[in-house]
């Protein structure tokens, strides 16, 4: 038994299409290194009492009992948050006890250390990169903190020609960012090499 232990904030089951190919299982992990004015999941933040603390084994358990819709659809499982980047050694492992049939995605800021998405760029399947904006500007203001771990992550991502396994995910952020903003930033991914756009709106109350 491992004792590598993450807080998790939930598993939620039977997503179509939703984070990544196929069926997916999305776990929640606690903890993310950015503020985002609007964060969809604030509950994955702070200290409380409302996480379950697994090993990858422990989760493994869990999550196996989709593994036929994991197998006929091509899916798995995605790793969400809060930031899954912070858990290189729990993903990996996890990967060692799932073996290799299952997809593992990875939704992430890239906001990490580069040696933590060069351990995890050969576990994982596909990573949705939620971009937020390219500009350092509006990048800090809208999250709290410089996007330079960001830029390294990519240009790492790209050194290693897996641009084609990379979902950017490219939000229009009211009050924060500009059509033109995004579009000079989809142009400067593409240039490395990035192909794979998810363009939508923020929806803001």
């Amino acid at each position: 038994m491992s004792s590598t232990v993450a807080k998790v904030a939930a598993v939620s089951r039977h997503r179509l299409m939703m984070d990544g190919d196929g069926v997916t299982t999305l776990v929640v992990f606690h903890a993310c290194p950015l503020r985002c004015r609007y964060c969809l999941n604030p509950y994955t933040l702070g200290d409380g009492d409302n996480f379950i603390e697994h090993t990858p084994e422990s989760l493994y358990e869990v999550v196996k009992l989709d593994e036929l819709y994991f197998l006929a659809t091509g899916g798995g499982v995605t790793f969400g948050g809060g930031e899954p980047c912070l858990r290189p050694e729990f993903i990996s492992e996890f990967r060692e006890v799932c073996g290799s049939e299952w997809k593992l995605n990875l939704e992430t800021s890239l906001n990490v250390p580069t040696a933590n998405v060069e351990r995890l760029l050969p576990v994982a399947d596909t990573f949705i990169i939620d971009i937020k904006d390219m500009n350092p500007a509006v990048y800090q203001d809208y999250t709290g903190r410089d996007n330079s771990l960001v830029m390294e992550n990519l240009r790492q991502i790209a050194d290693t020609g897996r641009q084609g396994d990379c979902v950017i995910r490219m939000p229009l952020i009211p009050g924060y960012n500009s059509e033109a903003s995004r579009q000079a930033g989809r142009v400067q991914l593409e240039s490395l090499g990035f192909s794979r756009f998810d363009m939508f709106t923020y929806l803001v109350r």
